[in-house]
């Protein structure tokens, strides 16, 4: 059992431990590069693959059902601040605080950063209620672990596990 990050017909498939890893460096990635609203909205989306809280085997998403904005500057606006934060967790950023080492990050990161790359922003969502928006998406924090838990309804980070 596992999880599933697809777009365009392709998908990257993750073992629920490789899941928990992938939220956990995305976690602390967006936590230092979210500023404007649409980054919170990304940041609500990894939130919601903290397993503890939905289940395991139970999370995952399409790049299809993200709304990457009306625009194409938009989109591409957007798009960069997910592949900057890729990058931010693919350099390790806070790794040191896992309390693990993972061999098996960098390549589902890299992967999800090649689906982001190549995933055409001018797909229309098919569930816009799928990517979280106001007013779910709280700019809240963990203060314990300095992540971002911005879901009104899970007050928990992803390393608190609920």
């Amino acid at each position: 059992m596992g999880n599933t990050i697809s777009a365009g017909g392709r998908d990257i498939y993750m073992s629920n431990g490789a899941t928990e890893v992938f939220a956990e460096v995305m976690a602390l990635a967006v936590a230092a590069t979210a500023e404007r609203r649409w980054d919170f909205r990304f940041a609500a989306a990894i939130a919601k693959l903290d397993q503890n809280l939905m289940g395991r085997g139970a999370v995952g998403f399409a790049l299809e059902d993200v709304d990457w904005g009306g625009t194409a500057d938009e989109q591409e606006v957007n798009r960069r601040f997910v592949l900057r934060t890729v990058d931010l967790a693919l350099s390790r950023h806070r790794w040191d605080e896992l309390g693990y080492d993972s061999p098996f990050a960098a390549g589902v990161l890299r992967g999800f950063g090649e689906l982001v790359l190549e995933f055409d922003m001018a797909t229309p969502a098919r569930f816009p209620g799928e990517f979280p928006d106001y007013p779910e998406v709280l700019p809240a924090s963990c203060a314990e672990h300095r992540v971002l838990s911005p879901l009104e309804w899970y007050r928990a980070c992803v390393f608190c596990g609920g």
